[in-house]
């Protein structure tokens, strides 16, 4: 966790920072009660979204690794099948949240100003923005960044990491917090390999590997609408999982990194 930079406070948390504290404990002290915050906040969120068999996706990945283009492709191809909302998080602008407004699909756009990923607070107050009902699929598209998101449950489901083939194919051995939390991991940008040809799909996969993740790794191209249907197909498996588990009472956690799990005293499931 990242207890000196700042990292941790959001304009969703701010609020809850400064309080007293025992004299030569202040560091410790506010950083375990904001995450212990950030997890209630987190449960309260998943529990708004069992109550409408919700199925949230958290997609975390580098700057540029196409998640938004993931998105519209993906927008686009299942708007006969689903319901889908989004959640933009980004620094500044509302670009992101404009190009899935233009799919047809509502978009609320967090802007963290210089946090560098989403909290559970922020994507609470995003939610009374959306209208949830009648939802299948709510994505929210982290801040880029190959670090921080990883460590905050924001009330999702699961994670998933994307790497582009521009990137390098050692991100997860040299990024493990992210890749270590990922339910599923996409290579991005596939329709390049052609002309990048130091990128090893295999040699991204076994890094992956190599950190015990047994997550499903998927090769696609979302611009080039390239080995697309992996990636709906388990989409459609993850929704009618989720839907199991509301019937029968029951929820499910995303995957938190080995060093958020001792702050926040959760085990990943």
């Amino acid at each position: 966790m990242c207890d000196t930079c700042g990292c941790n406070l959001t304009p969703g948390n701010r609020n809850l920072a400064y309080k007293p504290v025992a004299k030569g404990a202040t560091a410790v002290s506010v950083l375990k009660g904001l995450l212990q915050k950030n997890d209630d906040q987190a449960a309260h969120n998943r529990e708004h979204f069992d109550r409408r068999g919700i199925l949230a996706i958290n997609l975390m990945s580098s700057p540029g690794s196409g998640k938004t283009a993931l998105l519209e492709a993906t927008l686009v191809a299942l708007k006969n099948e689903f319901t889908c909302a989004v959640i933009e998080g980004d620094l500044e602008t509302e670009n992101d949240a404009e190009r899935i407004r233009a799919k047809g699909v509502q978009a609320h756009q967090i802007v963290t100003g210089t946090a560098c990923h989403l909290d559970a607070h922020l994507v609470h107050d995003a939610l009374h923005h959306m209208t949830l009902d009648g939802v299948d699929l709510l994505f929210i598209e982290n801040v880029g960044n190959l670090v921080c998101p990883a460590s905050f449950d924001l009330g999702q489901h699961l994670n998933v990491t994307l790497l582009s083939v521009t990137e390098g194919d050692d991100k997860p051995a040299k990024y493990p917090v992210m890749f270590r939390a990922a339910d599923a991991m996409l290579l991005t940008k596939t329709d390049l390999l052609a002309v990048l040809d130091d990128f090893d799909p295999d040699k991204a996969e076994a890094h992956l590997r190599n950190l015990a993740n047994p997550a499903p790794v998927m090769r696609l191209s979302a611009r080039k609408e390239l080995d697309m249907e992996a990636w709906y197909a388990w989409l459609r498996e993850q929704l009618a999982a989720q839907r199991a588990r509301v019937a029968i009472g029951q929820s499910r956690r995303p995957a938190i990194q080995g060093d958020g799990q001792k702050l926040h005293g959760a085990t990943a499931r």
